[in-house]
């Protein structure tokens, strides 16, 4: 295995400054007070579409993808990439139903619409949980994951250096992103995308050509093929062993619509690029931009997956790598998946390129975190600090607060993120997990948006009911996907909404509903035209790996 070399930490350093100088660069001009709630959590709402697409996928991709998807490519196959692909969609989607509402509407976060549609109970409820869930969930996952693979790649993978590798990479984020806000953060995350696409392709077209002993990119693709070909279907059958994490057709037609319009429509650190946009159309395209990206990352995680199974697996014409098995088995003979990744890595990256895809692999990592923290720090001082706690009527301390809210829910992460040592898919398990709350939520936010006779009774009602429904269902005594549990549990969320508010309305619409007039959805011609190209290439990848 190769080892990480004298250049390769020239390599790294070197792109650990270019991030750090460039996010320190941006922060300049405004000190202190003097930079506006605008300015720190929205960069002015100055963000070309360019910029918005680069940053919400560096914020998007991470060592979730890198890693746990890796390791989901490896155990289940291309079907993952459902995440990605449908991805793809959903942000076209977003943009052309979603983003002119939030836009004119003039947010800073998602729970503000709560407010302004509902009331501010349900806002402070929804604000909570959402800074809970990028702390304990998002924050803790990404950190432990990331330092797992630096690890594996740069250490022994025996586990000594991943609390010391936390610690650095919360160093990292902090450095820039404290400071800048999310100016910082989405300028960054244009160089970070960059790295980390190239970075990506360098990993995935090594390891196919090193799966061969004659070696030849397409050879070696054709004989993953051969080897595993039943890893390249978009559509499992009810037989296979991951059904129950990838139900089939419904994975195209259910739940895994709950989680991505949840993800892409609601998600404050995945939103607030849009929100952050020069005008309307410029988010459009920007989150036009990122669906064109969603597209390629199947090629840059899953892939790279995939080729790990088959080298694990060491059939015929596979090149011979001594010990390959006894990497990735743990002692009770089960199958440790997230090691694909870094394993490719250490093994067949050579020596200068190991420092650039380890730059990658970091970059990934980073801007995630740093989108993370800005958004947590975003929804904490707008949503609770600010109406309750505030005492300047000017909100001259609110950038200074968010600095702090930065600062403590690192720590916390940082305590929390090594209890996650046990996962054995770490991808499958926070997409479950948020499932639990995610359809709720989504449903709340469906009908608000859209039924103008849904009232802040039923949507409180709708909310509170959807986790002990989402609970009740992962109990039930026949095993369900649960993907079709989220689909099943936002569908009874909506009609619960929708009955209690029938109930108790007094009006025969809301008063606080929104009105959509026709021409609130009307779209730019190109972003009309990147939508249909989005279209027929999602057409064609769906018939050809069906």
């Amino acid at each position: 295995m190769g080892t990480f070399q004298t250049i390769d930490y020239v390599i790294f350093g070197a792109y650990a400054l270019l991030i750090l100088g460039l996010g320190l660069w941006v922060s300049r001009g405004k000190k202190g007070s003097q930079k506006s709630a605008e300015d720190y959590f929205l960069a002015g709402k100055s963000l070309p579409f360019w910029a918005i697409g680069a940053s919400l996928i560096a914020a998007n991709i991470s060592a979730e993808q890198f890693i746990g998807m890796s390791g989901s490519g490896f155990a289940i196959g291309l079907a993952i990439a459902s995440y990605e692909w449908m991805g793809a969609l959903t942000l076209i989607l977003v943009a052309k139903f979603f983003l002119p509402i939030f836009i004119r509407q003039g947010l800073f976060t998602i729970p503000e619409f709560i407010e302004k549609r509902f009331n501010t109970n349900l806002k402070t409820i929804l604000a909570v949980f959402w800074v809970a869930l990028f702390i304990f969930v998002n924050l803790t996952s990404v950190l432990f994951l990331g330092a797992k693979a630096l690890d594996t790649v740069i250490g022994a993978g025996d586990g000594r250096l991943i609390f010391p590798l936390i610690l650095g990479l919360a160093f990292f984020a902090a450095a820039y992103s404290i400071w800048g806000g999310l100016s910082a953060v989405a300028w960054t995350d244009v160089v970070q995308v960059v790295l980390l696409v190239i970075g990506g392709l360098v990993t995935t077209f090594i390891a196919l050509d090193k799966v061969t002993p004659d070696g030849g990119l397409w050879t070696g693709l054709q004989h993953v093929y051969d080897q595993a070909g039943d890893k390249f279907h978009m559509v499992l059958h009810r037989n296979h062993p991951e059904f129950l994490n990838l139900p089939g057709i419904g994975v195209i037609i259910g739940g895994l619509w709950v989680a991505n319009l949840y993800y892409f429509g609601f998600n404050q650190y995945i939103i607030q690029r849009a929100l952050a946009a020069k005008s309307l159309r410029e988010a459009q395209k920007g989150l036009a931009f990122a669906a064109f990206l969603k597209l390629l990352l199947p090629v840059l995680v899953v892939v790279p997956g995939i080729v790990a199974y088959v080298l694990f697996m060491q059939g015929p014409g596979t090149t011979e790598i001594d010990g390959v098995q006894q990497v990735f088995l743990k002692t009770d003979g089960s199958i440790n998946y997230d090691l694909a990744y870094p394993w490719l890595v250490k093994t067949f990256i050579p020596t200068g390129l190991k420092g650039l895809v380890v730059a990658a692999l970091t970059a990934a990592i980073l801007s995630s975190l740093a989108s993370m923290l800005n958004s947590t720090a975003t929804i904490f001082t707008m949503d609770i600090y600010k109406p309750y706690f505030s005492k300047r009527s000017d909100g001259t301390d609110l950038v200074a607060i968010g600095r702090i809210s930065v600062i403590v829910a690192l720590v916390v992460a940082v305590l929390i993120a090594p209890a996650l040592e046990s996962m054995p898919q770490m991808f499958q398990y926070i997409q479950e997990y948020t499932g639990v709350v995610s359809p709720g939520v989504l449903a709340v936010f469906l009908m608000g948006l859209f039924w103008k006779k849904t009232n802040t009774k039923g949507a409180i009602t709708g909310v509170v009911t959807s986790i002990p429904v989402a609970l009740l269902l992962k109990l039930l005594p026949i095993e369900m996907p649960f993907l079709d549990q989220m689909l099943y549990t936002c569908l009874i969320t909506i009609v619960v909404i929708l009955f209690v508010s029938l109930m108790t309305a007094d009006f025969d619409e809301d008063p606080k509903s929104i009105a959509l007039p026709r021409e609130t959805f009307k779209t730019g011609k190109q972003f009309n035209i990147a939508a249909y190209i989005v279209l027929i290439i999602l057409t064609v990848i769906y018939t050809v790996f069906w």
